[in-house]
């Protein structure tokens, strides 16, 4: 069940997603999205329900440092897998420790994580996931030099997998992460205040 997609626009990622709920020949509209923001980042599940919930509600997604690849593929996916862990969903095959898929999105960078807790970042500035992926990437691809905007090619490519694919479905659901300036903005803050000491007490701030 499920397609997520997500691209990069002009240094932000969007993302969007279906609501169907598939066991067997079961389909139900979900009210629960599956994107979502979790503190900067953008967020986007596939697979287990539960999964999410825990991805949405319960991971406490540490803010991004340094070098974002590094960052990613180590403290951010440390964080996660404690977090699975430690509700009881993360499980473990040949001493092998599996997760799940979903898309993530931050200041400017799209990445996916796979179930086997690998991050991938995309060249082509867009991704897909879920048993619609195919039809929604080759919609991505077919768009990808019009003039479309972000929500109209992510609309399309989830119409196009919605259309061809017996388990996925609208309502279809969006959010944004951050652009990278933002990012930018809030380093120079704190570099400034950092630079700044407080006014002592009884002397008058600066105008």
């Amino acid at each position: 069940m499920t397609v997520i997609v997500g691209l990069v626009h002009e240094d932000q990622v969007h993302i969007g997603g279906d609501s169907a709920g598939v066991g067997g020949c079961r389909l139900t509209i979900r009210k629960d999205p599956k994107v979502f923001r979790n503190g900067p980042y953008g967020m986007g599940f596939c697979g287990s329900f539960r999964m999410g919930q825990l991805l949405h509600h319960a991971f406490k997604a540490p803010k991004p440092k340094g070098d974002l690849d590094r960052f990613m593929t180590t403290k951010f996916v440390n964080k996660l897998r404690a977090c699975l862990k430690e509700a009881g969903w993360a499980r473990k095959e040949s001493e092998q420790e599996q997760g799940g898929t979903f898309l993530v999105g931050i200041y400017g960078r799209l990445f996916i994580v796979y179930g086997d807790y690998q991050v991938a970042e995309p060249a082509d500035g867009y991704a897909a996931v879920g048993c619609g992926n195919e039809f929604a990437l080759g919609a991505l691809h077919a768009t990808a030099t019009t003039d479309l905007t972000p929500r109209e090619r992510l609309t399309a490519a989830l119409a196009a997998a919605s259309h061809h694919s017996t388990d996925v479905c609208e309502p279809f659901t969006y959010t944004t992460a951050p652009p990278h300036s933002e990012l930018l903005q809030l380093e120079a803050a704190q570099y400034a205040t950092a630079k700044v000491p407080a006014p002592r007490e009884g002397e008058p701030a600066d105008a």
